[in-house]
Protein backbone atom coordinates (compact mmCIF):
# COMPACT_ATOMS: atom_id res chain seq x y z
CA UNK A 1 0.00 0.00 0.00
CA UNK A 2 1.60 3.26 -1.14
CA UNK A 3 1.08 6.58 0.64
CA UNK A 4 1.49 8.40 -2.69
CA UNK A 5 -1.72 8.93 -4.65
CA UNK A 6 -1.45 7.90 -8.30
CA UNK A 7 -5.00 7.53 -9.67
CA UNK A 8 -7.74 10.12 -9.33
CA UNK A 9 -11.51 9.76 -9.56
CA UNK A 10 -11.68 11.71 -12.83
CA UNK A 11 -9.37 9.12 -14.42
CA UNK A 12 -11.41 6.03 -13.46
CA UNK A 13 -13.34 4.45 -16.32
CA UNK A 14 -15.31 1.19 -16.55
CA UNK A 15 -12.89 -1.68 -17.02
CA UNK A 16 -10.11 -0.06 -14.96
CA UNK A 17 -8.46 -1.62 -11.94
CA UNK A 18 -8.14 0.75 -8.98
CA UNK A 19 -5.70 0.49 -6.08
CA UNK A 20 -5.34 3.85 -4.38
CA UNK A 21 -6.24 6.12 -1.45
CA UNK A 22 -9.54 8.01 -1.26
CA UNK A 23 -11.72 9.78 1.28
CA UNK A 24 -14.65 7.63 2.30
CA UNK A 25 -17.32 10.31 1.98
CA UNK A 26 -20.39 8.11 2.53
CA UNK A 27 -21.01 4.65 3.96
CA UNK A 28 -24.29 2.85 4.54
CA UNK A 29 -24.97 -0.82 5.21
CA UNK A 30 -27.91 -2.03 3.11
CA UNK A 31 -29.68 -5.37 2.76
CA UNK A 32 -30.30 -7.27 -0.46
CA UNK A 33 -31.74 -10.72 -1.14
CA UNK A 34 -28.18 -12.04 -1.27
CA UNK A 35 -27.23 -10.55 2.09
CA UNK A 36 -25.90 -7.28 3.49
CA UNK A 37 -23.79 -4.98 1.33
CA UNK A 38 -22.02 -1.66 1.84
CA UNK A 39 -23.09 1.30 -0.27
CA UNK A 40 -20.11 3.66 -0.36
CA UNK A 41 -18.83 6.85 -1.95
CA UNK A 42 -15.15 7.58 -2.53
CA UNK A 43 -13.84 11.09 -3.07
CA UNK A 44 -10.70 13.03 -3.93
CA UNK A 45 -9.92 16.52 -5.21
CA UNK A 46 -11.23 15.67 -8.70
CA UNK A 47 -14.65 14.27 -7.80
CA UNK A 48 -16.44 11.28 -6.35
CA UNK A 49 -17.38 7.75 -7.40
CA UNK A 50 -19.92 5.39 -5.80
CA UNK A 51 -18.81 1.94 -4.72
CA UNK A 52 -20.09 -1.30 -3.20
CA UNK A 53 -18.80 -4.15 -1.10
CA UNK A 54 -21.03 -7.14 -1.83
CA UNK A 55 -21.96 -10.04 0.42
CA UNK A 56 -20.34 -12.18 1.77
CA UNK A 57 -17.23 -9.97 1.76
CA UNK A 58 -19.25 -7.14 3.30
CA UNK A 59 -19.39 -9.10 6.57
CA UNK A 60 -15.65 -8.43 7.01
CA UNK A 61 -16.38 -4.74 7.60
CA UNK A 62 -18.35 -4.13 10.75
CA UNK A 63 -17.99 -0.36 10.95
CA UNK A 64 -17.16 2.04 8.12
CA UNK A 65 -17.50 5.74 8.94
CA UNK A 66 -17.64 8.70 6.55
CA UNK A 67 -14.56 10.88 6.80
CA UNK A 68 -12.07 8.01 7.00
CA UNK A 69 -9.09 7.89 4.67
CA UNK A 70 -9.05 4.46 3.02
CA UNK A 71 -6.90 2.44 0.65
CA UNK A 72 -9.10 0.64 -1.84
CA UNK A 73 -8.50 -2.08 -4.38
CA UNK A 74 -11.27 -2.93 -6.81
CA UNK A 75 -12.73 -2.92 -10.30
CA UNK A 76 -14.53 -0.06 -12.02
CA UNK A 77 -17.80 -1.22 -13.58
CA UNK A 78 -20.65 0.58 -15.29
CA UNK A 79 -23.79 0.91 -13.19
CA UNK A 80 -26.72 2.81 -14.69
CA UNK A 81 -24.37 4.29 -17.29
CA UNK A 82 -22.00 5.67 -14.65
CA UNK A 83 -18.67 4.40 -13.23
CA UNK A 84 -19.06 2.40 -10.03
CA UNK A 85 -16.30 0.80 -7.94
CA UNK A 86 -16.72 -2.83 -6.89
CA UNK A 87 -14.44 -3.16 -3.87
CA UNK A 88 -12.29 -6.27 -3.42
CA UNK A 89 -10.23 -4.95 -0.51
CA UNK A 90 -10.45 -1.90 1.75
CA UNK A 91 -8.19 -0.72 4.58
CA UNK A 92 -8.68 2.29 6.85
CA UNK A 93 -5.47 4.29 7.19
CA UNK A 94 -4.11 4.85 10.68
CA UNK A 95 -3.34 8.33 11.99
CA UNK A 96 0.36 8.17 11.11
CA UNK A 97 -0.41 7.24 7.49
CA UNK A 98 -2.99 10.03 7.22
CA UNK A 99 -0.54 12.65 8.47
CA UNK A 100 1.87 11.74 5.67
CA UNK A 101 -0.70 12.61 2.99
CA UNK A 102 -1.08 15.86 1.10
CA UNK A 103 -4.74 16.62 1.84
CA UNK A 104 -4.92 18.98 -1.14
CA UNK A 105 -5.03 15.81 -3.27
CA UNK A 106 -8.22 14.67 -1.55
CA UNK A 107 -10.25 17.79 -0.81
CA UNK A 108 -11.74 19.85 -3.66
CA UNK A 109 -11.06 23.54 -3.06
CA UNK A 110 -11.95 26.91 -4.52
CA UNK A 111 -9.78 28.04 -7.39
CA UNK A 112 -9.40 31.37 -5.59
CA UNK A 113 -7.05 31.99 -2.68
CA UNK A 114 -9.14 32.21 0.53
CA UNK A 115 -7.01 35.01 1.97
CA UNK A 116 -7.58 37.06 -1.19
CA UNK A 117 -11.34 36.46 -1.03
CA UNK A 118 -11.58 37.37 2.65
CA UNK A 119 -9.51 40.51 2.06
CA UNK A 120 -11.78 41.52 -0.84
CA UNK A 121 -14.92 40.96 1.26
CA UNK A 122 -13.43 42.98 4.14
CA UNK A 123 -12.44 45.82 1.79
CA UNK A 124 -15.98 45.89 0.38
CA UNK A 125 -17.35 46.12 3.91
CA UNK A 126 -15.10 49.07 4.73
CA UNK A 127 -16.04 50.94 1.55
CA UNK A 128 -19.78 50.13 1.67
CA UNK A 129 -20.71 50.40 5.34
CA UNK A 130 -20.62 54.08 6.27
CA UNK A 131 -22.88 53.63 9.32
CA UNK A 132 -20.47 52.86 12.17
CA UNK A 133 -22.55 50.09 13.88
CA UNK A 134 -23.02 48.28 10.54
CA UNK A 135 -19.31 48.50 9.86
CA UNK A 136 -18.36 47.36 13.35
CA UNK A 137 -20.78 44.40 13.19
CA UNK A 138 -19.61 43.04 9.84
CA UNK A 139 -15.89 43.63 10.41
CA UNK A 140 -16.15 41.97 13.83
CA UNK A 141 -17.82 38.94 12.24
CA UNK A 142 -15.21 38.70 9.47
CA UNK A 143 -12.29 38.92 11.90
CA UNK A 144 -13.72 36.87 14.77
CA UNK A 145 -11.29 34.03 15.72
CA UNK A 146 -14.18 31.58 15.78
CA UNK A 147 -15.43 32.59 12.32
CA UNK A 148 -12.60 33.81 10.06
CA UNK A 149 -10.41 30.64 10.12
CA UNK A 150 -13.45 28.41 9.56
CA UNK A 151 -14.76 30.64 6.75
CA UNK A 152 -11.49 30.18 4.83
CA UNK A 153 -12.04 26.41 4.49
CA UNK A 154 -15.81 25.88 4.85
CA UNK A 155 -17.95 24.50 2.01
CA UNK A 156 -21.21 26.23 1.08
CA UNK A 157 -23.14 22.95 0.73
CA UNK A 158 -22.76 19.21 1.01
CA UNK A 159 -23.22 18.60 -2.71
CA UNK A 160 -25.37 21.10 -4.63
CA UNK A 161 -23.17 24.16 -5.13
CA UNK A 162 -19.76 25.44 -3.95
CA UNK A 163 -19.35 22.10 -2.17
CA UNK A 164 -15.61 22.40 -1.58
CA UNK A 165 -13.11 24.02 0.78
CA UNK A 166 -13.49 27.79 0.55
CA UNK A 167 -16.84 27.42 -1.21
CA UNK A 168 -18.79 29.29 1.47
CA UNK A 169 -16.44 32.27 1.28
CA UNK A 170 -16.53 32.23 -2.54
CA UNK A 171 -20.35 32.13 -2.51
CA UNK A 172 -20.63 34.84 0.16
CA UNK A 173 -18.33 37.18 -1.74
CA UNK A 174 -20.20 36.57 -4.99
CA UNK A 175 -23.61 37.23 -3.40
CA UNK A 176 -22.27 40.38 -1.73
CA UNK A 177 -20.98 41.71 -5.05
CA UNK A 178 -24.26 40.84 -6.78
CA UNK A 179 -26.19 42.69 -4.09
CA UNK A 180 -24.08 45.79 -4.60
CA UNK A 181 -24.79 45.62 -8.36
CA UNK A 182 -28.51 45.32 -7.62
CA UNK A 183 -28.31 48.31 -5.27
CA UNK A 184 -26.61 50.29 -8.05
CA UNK A 185 -29.56 49.56 -10.33
CA UNK A 186 -32.20 50.13 -7.62
CA UNK A 187 -30.83 53.05 -5.56
CA UNK A 188 -33.95 53.10 -3.38
CA UNK A 189 -32.67 49.94 -1.67
CA UNK A 190 -30.84 50.20 1.66
CA UNK A 191 -27.40 49.38 0.27
CA UNK A 192 -25.77 48.89 3.66
CA UNK A 193 -28.46 46.59 5.04
CA UNK A 194 -28.48 44.53 1.84
CA UNK A 195 -24.70 44.12 1.92
CA UNK A 196 -24.81 43.11 5.59
CA UNK A 197 -27.49 40.53 4.79
CA UNK A 198 -25.35 39.12 1.99
CA UNK A 199 -22.36 38.68 4.29
CA UNK A 200 -24.45 37.09 7.05
CA UNK A 201 -26.99 34.98 5.18
CA UNK A 202 -25.07 31.67 5.19
CA UNK A 203 -22.64 32.09 8.11
CA UNK A 204 -24.67 29.54 10.07
CA UNK A 205 -23.27 26.90 7.72
CA UNK A 206 -20.03 27.13 9.68
CA UNK A 207 -21.89 25.18 12.37
CA UNK A 208 -24.28 23.29 10.09
CA UNK A 209 -21.64 21.47 8.01
CA UNK A 210 -18.38 19.77 8.86
CA UNK A 211 -15.42 21.06 6.87
CA UNK A 212 -13.95 17.70 5.91
CA UNK A 213 -12.40 15.52 4.84
CA UNK A 214 -15.98 14.31 4.27
CA UNK A 215 -18.53 17.12 4.25
CA UNK A 216 -21.61 16.16 6.23
CA UNK A 217 -24.26 17.72 8.44
CA UNK A 218 -23.43 18.17 12.11
CA UNK A 219 -25.96 17.25 14.78
CA UNK A 220 -26.89 20.93 15.33
CA UNK A 221 -27.09 21.27 11.55
CA UNK A 222 -29.58 18.42 11.29
CA UNK A 223 -31.65 19.52 14.29
CA UNK A 224 -31.71 23.29 13.75
CA UNK A 225 -30.17 24.21 10.38
CA UNK A 226 -27.90 27.08 9.42
CA UNK A 227 -30.58 29.77 9.55
CA UNK A 228 -31.50 29.12 13.15
CA UNK A 229 -27.87 28.54 14.14
CA UNK A 230 -26.82 31.96 12.88
CA UNK A 231 -29.73 33.95 14.30
CA UNK A 232 -28.99 32.32 17.67
CA UNK A 233 -25.39 33.62 17.62
CA UNK A 234 -26.19 37.02 16.11
CA UNK A 235 -27.39 38.71 19.31
CA UNK A 236 -23.98 38.98 20.99
CA UNK A 237 -22.39 40.52 17.91
CA UNK A 238 -25.26 43.01 17.50
CA UNK A 239 -24.93 44.17 21.11
CA UNK A 240 -21.16 44.50 20.76
CA UNK A 241 -21.57 46.64 17.63
CA UNK A 242 -24.34 48.80 19.10
CA UNK A 243 -26.56 48.24 16.06
CA UNK A 244 -30.00 49.86 16.39
CA UNK A 245 -32.87 47.49 17.15
CA UNK A 246 -34.71 48.28 13.91
CA UNK A 247 -31.66 47.54 11.75
CA UNK A 248 -30.86 44.38 13.71
CA UNK A 249 -34.45 43.20 13.21
CA UNK A 250 -34.20 43.82 9.47
CA UNK A 251 -30.93 41.88 9.28
CA UNK A 252 -32.44 38.95 11.16
CA UNK A 253 -35.43 38.99 8.79
CA UNK A 254 -33.17 38.90 5.73
CA UNK A 255 -31.33 35.87 7.11
CA UNK A 256 -34.57 34.12 8.10
CA UNK A 257 -36.16 34.68 4.68
CA UNK A 258 -33.27 34.29 2.24
CA UNK A 259 -34.44 30.85 1.05
CA UNK A 260 -37.45 32.65 -0.38
CA UNK A 261 -40.28 30.23 0.37
CA UNK A 262 -41.52 27.85 3.04
CA UNK A 263 -41.05 24.98 0.59
CA UNK A 264 -37.28 25.56 0.60
CA UNK A 265 -36.90 25.99 4.34
CA UNK A 266 -37.44 29.70 4.88
CA UNK A 267 -39.02 30.33 8.31
CA UNK A 268 -40.41 33.60 6.89
CA UNK A 269 -41.15 34.89 3.39
CA UNK A 270 -39.15 37.94 2.24
CA UNK A 271 -41.18 40.95 3.35
CA UNK A 272 -38.83 43.83 2.48
CA UNK A 273 -37.32 44.86 -0.83
CA UNK A 274 -33.84 44.11 0.53
CA UNK A 275 -34.85 40.63 1.69
CA UNK A 276 -36.30 39.84 -1.73
CA UNK A 277 -33.19 41.15 -3.49
CA UNK A 278 -30.96 39.04 -1.23
CA UNK A 279 -33.03 35.92 -1.96
CA UNK A 280 -32.72 36.34 -5.73
CA UNK A 281 -28.99 37.13 -5.55
CA UNK A 282 -28.42 34.02 -3.42
CA UNK A 283 -30.52 31.87 -5.75
CA UNK A 284 -28.84 33.22 -8.89
CA UNK A 285 -25.34 32.53 -7.62
CA UNK A 286 -26.21 29.03 -6.43
CA UNK A 287 -28.03 28.05 -9.63
CA UNK A 288 -25.40 29.41 -12.01
CA UNK A 289 -22.72 27.55 -10.05
CA UNK A 290 -24.71 24.35 -10.53
CA UNK A 291 -24.94 25.10 -14.26
CA UNK A 292 -21.18 25.76 -14.42
CA UNK A 293 -20.45 22.43 -12.73
CA UNK A 294 -22.92 20.55 -14.93
CA UNK A 295 -21.40 21.97 -18.13
CA UNK A 296 -17.78 21.37 -17.10
CA UNK A 297 -16.20 19.35 -19.90
CA UNK A 298 -19.22 19.76 -22.21
CA UNK A 299 -18.27 21.07 -25.66
CA UNK A 300 -20.05 23.94 -27.39
CA UNK A 301 -23.19 22.81 -29.13
CA UNK A 302 -23.52 19.75 -26.84
CA UNK A 303 -25.77 18.72 -23.97
CA UNK A 304 -24.91 17.73 -20.41
CA UNK A 305 -26.14 14.63 -18.65
CA UNK A 306 -29.49 14.98 -16.90
CA UNK A 307 -29.05 17.19 -13.83
CA UNK A 308 -31.17 15.88 -10.97
CA UNK A 309 -31.11 19.02 -8.82
CA UNK A 310 -31.97 21.34 -11.72
CA UNK A 311 -34.35 18.74 -13.23
CA UNK A 312 -33.17 19.23 -16.80
CA UNK A 313 -30.49 18.63 -19.39
CA UNK A 314 -28.27 21.67 -20.00
CA UNK A 315 -26.95 22.95 -23.31
CA UNK A 316 -23.66 24.75 -23.84
CA UNK A 317 -24.60 27.31 -26.47
CA UNK A 318 -21.92 28.44 -28.93
CA UNK A 319 -20.24 31.64 -27.78
CA UNK A 320 -20.89 34.91 -29.59
CA UNK A 321 -18.01 36.25 -31.71
CA UNK A 322 -15.78 38.66 -29.83
CA UNK A 323 -15.48 41.22 -32.63
CA UNK A 324 -17.44 44.43 -31.95
CA UNK A 325 -19.99 45.81 -34.47
CA UNK A 326 -18.98 48.86 -36.49
CA UNK A 327 -21.69 51.02 -34.84
CA UNK A 328 -22.43 49.58 -31.40
CA UNK A 329 -25.78 50.52 -29.84
CA UNK A 330 -25.74 52.85 -26.80
CA UNK A 331 -25.16 51.04 -23.51
CA UNK A 332 -28.17 50.18 -21.42
CA UNK A 333 -28.29 51.83 -18.02
CA UNK A 334 -30.59 52.08 -15.03
CA UNK A 335 -33.44 54.58 -15.43
CA UNK A 336 -32.39 58.05 -14.23
CA UNK A 337 -34.39 59.15 -11.23
CA UNK A 338 -34.15 62.79 -12.34
CA UNK A 339 -35.96 64.39 -14.05
CA UNK A 340 -38.98 62.46 -12.82
CA UNK A 341 -41.04 60.82 -15.57
CA UNK A 342 -44.70 61.58 -15.91
CA UNK A 343 -46.97 59.25 -14.01
CA UNK A 344 -48.97 58.66 -10.88
CA UNK A 345 -46.96 59.28 -7.68
CA UNK A 346 -46.66 56.39 -5.26
CA UNK A 347 -46.33 56.45 -1.48
CA UNK A 348 -42.63 57.33 -1.73
CA UNK A 349 -43.46 60.49 -3.68
CA UNK A 350 -41.85 59.07 -6.83
CA UNK A 351 -43.89 58.36 -9.97
CA UNK A 352 -44.66 54.66 -10.27
CA UNK A 353 -43.31 52.95 -13.39
CA UNK A 354 -44.66 49.62 -14.50
CA UNK A 355 -42.11 46.81 -14.53
CA UNK A 356 -39.44 48.52 -12.41
CA UNK A 357 -40.45 47.23 -8.99
CA UNK A 358 -38.47 44.46 -7.29
CA UNK A 359 -41.83 42.93 -6.45
CA UNK A 360 -42.74 42.67 -10.15
CA UNK A 361 -39.74 40.78 -11.43
CA UNK A 362 -41.88 38.68 -13.75
CA UNK A 363 -43.32 41.76 -15.43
Amino acid sequence: MSANKQRFVEDLKPGDEAADIFVLSAARLNQSKNGPYWLLEFKDATGSIPGKIWSPQSRNYQDLAPGAMVWVRGRVVSWRDRPDLTVDELRVLDEAAQQSLDMALFLPASKRNPDDMLRELTDLARSTLTHVPWRKLILTLLTDPGIAPALRVAPAAKSLHHAYAGGLLEHTLSVARLCLRIADHYPELDRQALFAGAVCHDLGKLRELSAGPAVDYTTPGRLIGHIGLFTDMLGDFVRQAGLEDELALHLEHMVLSHHGSYEFGAPRLPATAEALALHYADMLDAKLKQVEDALAGVEEGSWSDYNVSLERFLYRAPASPSSAPANPPPALRAPDASPAPRGRAGKSGRPEEKGLSLFNLSG
